[in-house]
């Protein structure tokens, strides 16, 4: 009998990391509201840590900007901590200990110190959790000088940016983890979904992707993303390329800020239209900030975006449905731009 292989989750990627890096490195600590055993985490991501490390994972009140804060001296003192914020709609609730504080000490303090602290936390919908559970606020810390964005994806290997977010010793880092790519496999190249592209990633530690179908002559659009959004435009340019005989080229970036524009502009010169999807809200949002870099690099280009609408988002599915974009909604967009 043949055996089936084992379809490791995002989840338990990250899961691994935080193992790995527990067992590499004594500075590393964990803190953060419920993340003991049993309960594990809200979303599990933690789950056996606390047994497995029981001095190094601090089970924290509920005050987020005082586990921040705490986690900035840490930092200082020469850890490596790494915060988990239950929800991603409350890292508001820390914007001063980051925005103030965690990207600035190296500069305030004439590049003696660094804060190499990680804080993770599940953002974005789906799932009915309503306006206050369910939003994706990344992009009101995307230009922060002194700190990185980075949301993890489907791609291999999720868990290797966490291991090297949290080895490294520069900068503060704020890592979005949707909550639907938690349950996503971690998809492996050649097999399922990627059979049909090429992939190409940057160098560095966290690459930016570019997929490319394996057997078009030309791509016509290419679609920037990240996070869970790739999970939708992957399958909405599957879509296109069977039904519609539309080639995409999908690139997906690990890293949200500072931007690493090269990849997508050399996609862009070959396509000459680009559409960006992005569950945050549409007004002044991360694809905005894509649009107006690519047009002022590559000038006469097509360019649309898929956002979700200046709404909170609903507790009813059919009305979440209707404000967050969807695999529906990239489609639509990317057959207006190229017919």
């Amino acid at each position: 009998m043949k055996n089936t292989p084992i379809m490791l989750t995002v989840l338990e990627s990250l899961n691994n990391a935080l193992l790995q890096v527990m067992e590499k490195d004594d500075r590393v600590y964990l803190l953060g509201e419920d993340i003991l055993d049993p309960y594990g985490g809200a979303f599990k991501v933690t789950r056996g840590l606390s047994t497995r490390f029981p001095e190094r994972v601090l089970s924290t009140p509920i005050s987020e900007s005082a586990i921040v804060g705490i986690s900035n001296g840490l930092a200082l003192a020469g850890l490596h901590p790494v915060v988990e914020i239950m929800f991603g709609d409350f890292v508001t609730l820390t914007a001063d200990q980051i925005i103030n504080h965690a990207a600035k000490f190296r500069w305030m303090y004439n590049d003696q110190v660094r804060v190499p602290l990680v804080i993770r936390t599940p953002m974005g919908g789906r799932r009915g959790y309503g306006p206050t559970h369910s939003q994706s606020l990344e992009k009101l810390f995307l230009g922060v000088p002194g700190l990185r964005v980075v949301a993890p994806n489907s791609l291999p290997d999720p868990g290797k940016l966490l291991e090297t977010a949290i080895s490294q010793e520069e900068r503060p880092i704020l890592f979005v983890e949707h909550k639907l790519l938690y349950t996503c496999p971690v998809l492996e190249y050649g097999l399922g979904d990627l059979q049909d592209f090429e992939i190409v990633s940057s160098a560095g530690p966290f690459p930016t992707h570019t997929l490319k179908f394996s057997s078009a002559e030309k791509s016509k659009l290419t679609i920037a993303t990240y996070g869970y959004n790739f999970e939708l435009a992957r399958k909405a340019a599957l879509e296109l390329a069977y039904e519609d005989e539309i080639f995409c080229e999908i690139v997906v970036f690990s890293q949200l800020n500072p931007f690493e524009m090269d990849p997508l502009f050399e996609s862009i010169r070959r396509t000459r239209a680009l559409l960006t999807v992005e569950e945050g809200t549409f007004t002044l949002g991360w694809g905005a900030e894509v649009v107006a870099r690519a047009a002022e690099a590559i000038p006469s280009i097509k360019v649309r975006r898929a956002a979700a609408l200046d709404l909170p988002i609903a507790n009813s599915k059919s009305l979440e449905e209707k404000i967050l974009p969807s695999q529906e909604l990239i489609k639509e967009l990317a057959l207006d731009m190229v017919n």
